[in-house]
């Protein structure tokens, strides 16, 4: 994967998702993103593959006054990501599997899969399909 697929999907997240996100009140910047209640830490993060060519994403709850990891480091409520939880769940393409193999997850790399049209904006458009069952977990999900 060329660096110029993940400028792409970068610039197609942040004009397609993000916004989204912030409807939701969610503030932070891309990668890590986080909406604060009174009960708790909305968190997500997107985590994409080494390899390049796709992404999943991380969420999590924690509790309004951060985090403390178990060697004692404590993370403030403005800088916890969902990276730091030791709950989380993940949100991919293919919900429908236990495994999370990055075959599964969100793909820009599989452009012949699509035929014609935007590949970065399909997947996109998967995501914001998603967000009903990161709505749900972070609603009745585990607290950290």
């Amino acid at each position: 994967m060329s660096s110029s697929d993940r400028d792409e999907i970068n610039k197609n997240l942040n004009e397609i998702v993000v916004p989204v996100l912030r409807q939701l009140n969610f503030k932070g910047s891309f990668p890590h993103f986080r909406r604060q209640t009174i009960e708790r830490i909305n968190l997500l993060t997107f985590q994409f593959d080494r390899s390049g060519g796709g992404f999943v994403i991380e969420i999590a709850n924690c509790k309004p006054d951060g985090f403390t990891t178990s060697w004692g480091l404590e993370i403030k409520p403005n800088k916890v990501t969902a990276h730091d939880m030791n709950k989380r769940k993940r949100i991919q393409s293919n919900m429908n599997t236990e495994s999370s193999l990055t075959e599964d997850w969100f793909r820009y790399d599989k452009k012949h899969l699509f035929g014609l049209g935007d590949i970065y904006k399909k997947v996109c458009k998967d995501v914001l399909s998603k967000l009903d069952i990161a709505k749900d977990y972070w609603e009745n999900g585990e607290l950290n």
